[in-house]
């Protein structure tokens, strides 16, 4: 039997000092761990790249650096829209690999107490919760912390790694 206290700490340890990136897709706000997010940087021109998944949106040059691209709403197989001003990149690095993620807007940063931190409920039959791997707490609200680690299959991260 899984002791909840017990799994609680380990999911907010593993968020450092409990401090998010919060973002939007939608209305809903996701929030990812500080020590993945290497930058935010506004839209900008993407290249295409053949034969990747229809989420990887393409690269981009930074500053001389190539980043692969990925639309965080493709990804979790919501329906794609038009980019527009608040649209950006966060920047976050998997592995040692730089990746960009496509999300409608960036909120804040915020702080979230160990103890208001949750698992997250099961998805049902067939369904899978993969790309989130705890819930945050905050006032009336909840944000969906995303573990970064899963959001690429270890054969997708090698090939963005080859970019």
């Amino acid at each position: 039997m899984l002791d909840i206290t017990e799994n609680q700490s380990e999911m907010a340890e593993e968020v450092q000092g409990g401090r998010l990136l919060t973002f939007f897709i939608g209305d809903v706000t996701y929030g990812i761990d500080m020590h993945h997010i290497t930058e935010i940087v506004g839209l900008q021109a993407v290249t295409e790249v053949p034969d990747m998944p229809v989420f990887m949106k393409g690269i981009i040059n930074l500053r001389g650096k190539i980043i692969p691209v990925m639309d965080i709403r493709l990804r979790f197989g919501i329906e794609e829209r038009a980019y527009n001003d608040r649209t950006c990149f966060i920047v976050i690095d998997i592995s040692g690999t730089p990746v960009g993620l496509i999300v409608d807007s960036v909120s804040e940063v915020m702080a979230v107490p160990p103890g208001e931190i949750a698992a997250v409920p099961p998805a049902g039959a067939g369904k899978s919760n993969r790309y989130v791997k705890s819930i945050g707490k905050t006032g009336s609200g909840v944000v969906l912390i995303l573990d970064c680690e899963r959001l690429f299959a270890e054969d997708e991260l090698l090939r963005l790694a080859n970019l």
